[in-house]
């Protein structure tokens, strides 16, 4: 179970970009990685379309595995980790170190 979302703050814990903070662009659950906001550039060169154009460098995010984030709780401003609570028929995420309730 994948307790990350689309939009979530996160921070990178492990790896080249250890401290870096993003937000989750793109999520493949199944997989389990996710593409977090100016993380994991990638460089890829793109050769002219057409005559007299010249050829480009594109930069861009690349999914990361989601065992190297944790979610950035607003209230603490660090990295914790998820628990649910249930109140009625809703489940909200909340952080296990103070309490703080995160929007779903």
């Amino acid at each position: 179970m994948n307790k990350i979302k689309k939009g979530d703050t996160v921070i990178v814990v492990t790896g080249k970009d250890r401290g870096k903070t993003g937000s989750v662009l793109k999520v493949f659950p199944l997989a389990h990685r996710l593409v977090v906001e100016g993380v994991n550039i990638r460089k890829r060169r793109e050769r002219p379309r057409s005559a007299g154009k010249p050829g480009q460098v594109i930069e861009a995010p690349t999914p990361i595995a989601s065992s190297k984030v944790m979610i950035k709780c607003p209230s603490c401003g660090r990295g914790r980790r998820i628990g649910h609570k249930q109140e009625g028929n809703k489940k909200i995420r909340i952080c296990r170190k103070c309490g703080h309730e995160f929007k779903s």
